[in-house]
């Protein structure tokens, strides 16, 4: 008990020191070491890493799960999976658990009706987007959340109990240092005064005489009082000077252990560098598969119903967007661009119809728009209209038309243009 009272009176004191020195550092009073500009830029450098990585963790979080009530509940739930060290059960995806509601509904509305057949059908291709959805969330939180966690939870914290390591070992050595200081001013000072040592005979009135032996003792006294202090203040010094040695030891190995710890941030950026071309890689799959599911649904439903429910949705605002290439920018805007495949030439012609002549083709009242035009284009024969990049053209479809062509129109000239080369406008 006398051992721990003694080590908390010791860690109290050490620690009162150092809030004195920080103190009066920062009202500039005492002098600071500062850490050579090299480890400043790396000190300065993790920085910038771990507020960014933590930025970017957590922002991803929320793209994979969107609801922040349900990311809560979902890591607490993983919590105490990982506590208990149980496998994380899967969870039911919101497109998974549409499709089974389309499906349930169906059963009640009755698979044999057109309604209810058609809720099947896009119900099961909900729970495959579903599906990918999942693995996608998995294939996401395997490859790139978790090096970013681990950076934050297990690097970061060894780095930052290091550097606060190394700040005590700072405060500890500029308290040497300002120990030393003091204490070769009290040496000199006392030195200086011991040579002045004042005659006690000098200072007496002139009447009063002291014996020989009377002013020999207090010459005595004055010199070994004198001597005593600089002794004492001596002694201080070179007690001081070795604690001040022992601090720049300590320093100086704190400051390259915090160094060796900054420099492995470089790897760390490789690391992540690698897990952030496997999470696009994935997104991309993702958003591959999913549009691949749409393309067969829409297939599925027109072979199903074909044009008997009419498509509101044939020429789509937010097509333009996609056909404009990443960041919103044409096609023809991009460094090196190159134009889209060629489209198959491919028209289902509605069932107990004649095939669809270009010619004999009328705009709708309604449902035409305005397109850019991309790249150049040379038409295939005469049922095709041939486009020069940049030019506006009115474009609108019909009834039966294959979804990767229009109808274009430029003034008296009418053909059949490849959706892939057009950026469409409002």
């Amino acid at each position: 008990m006398d051992f721990n009272v003694k080590k908390l009176a010791s860690d109290a004191g050490v620690f009162f020191t150092r809030a004195v020195q920080f103190t009066e550092e920062k009202l500039g009073a005492a002098e600071k070491t500062e850490l050579d500009a090299h480890l400043e830029n790396l000190i300065a450098r993790g920085d910038c890493t771990k507020n960014w990585t933590e930025k970017i963790f957590r922002q991803t979080e929320v793209l994979l799960q969107p609801n922040p009530i349900d990311s809560t509940g979902a890591r607490i739930e993983e919590f105490f999976y990982e506590k208990l060290d149980k496998k994380i059960p899967l969870r039911t995806t919101n497109a998974e658990l549409l499709g089974q509601h389309m499906l349930d509904a169906a059963k009640d509305f009755g698979p044999g009706t057109p309604y209810g057949s058609t809720l099947t059908t896009v119900g099961e291709y909900q729970k495959k987007l579903g599906g990918a959805e999942r693995e996608f969330l998995q294939t996401s939180a395997i490859n790139f959340l978790t090096p970013l966690r681990n950076f934050l939870e297990g690097d970061w914290r060894t780095i930052s109990k290091e550097r606060r390591l190394l700040e005590n070992r700072r405060l500890d050595l500029d308290v040497c240092k300002a120990r030393v200081k003091k204490a070769k001013l009290q040496e000199a000072k006392a030195a200086c005064e011991g040579d002045a040592a004042p005659d006690f005979q000098e200072q007496r009135p002139r009447n009063y005489v002291l014996s020989a032996s009377a002013s020999a003792w207090s010459r005595d006294f004055a010199d070994s009082d004198s001597e005593s202090e600089r002794k004492l203040w001596s002694e201080e010094l070179d007690k001081s000077e070795h604690e001040l040695r022992v601090a720049q030891t300590e320093f100086d190995r704190q400051a390259e252990v915090t160094r060796l710890l900054l420099e492995g941030i470089s790897s760390t950026h490789v690391n992540h560098l690698r897990c952030l071309h496997e999470f696009v890689e994935a997104q991309a799959a993702y958003y591959a598969q999913c549009h691949l599911t749409m393309q067969e649904l829409q297939k599925e439903l027109r072979s199903a119903n074909g044009d008997s429910v009419p498509n509101a949705f044939a020429v789509s605002p937010s097509i333009s967007g996609v056909l404009a290439g990443p960041s919103g920018l044409s096609g023809s805007s991009l460094p090196g661009a190159s134009p889209p495949p060629r489209p198959p030439v491919s028209y289902r012609a509605p069932e107990e119809s004649s095939p669809l002549k270009i010619e004999e083709v009328q705009p709708p009242a309604t449902g035409t728009r305005k397109a850019k035009v991309l790249y150049d284009y040379d038409g295939a024969d005469t049922s095709e209209l041939s486009l020069l990049a940049d030019e506006l053209i009115t474009v609108y479809t019909v009834p039966g038309m294959d979804p990767d062509w229009l109808i274009g129109e430029r003034g008296n000239q009418k053909g059949k243009v490849p959706v892939t080369y057009l950026e469409l406008l409002s």
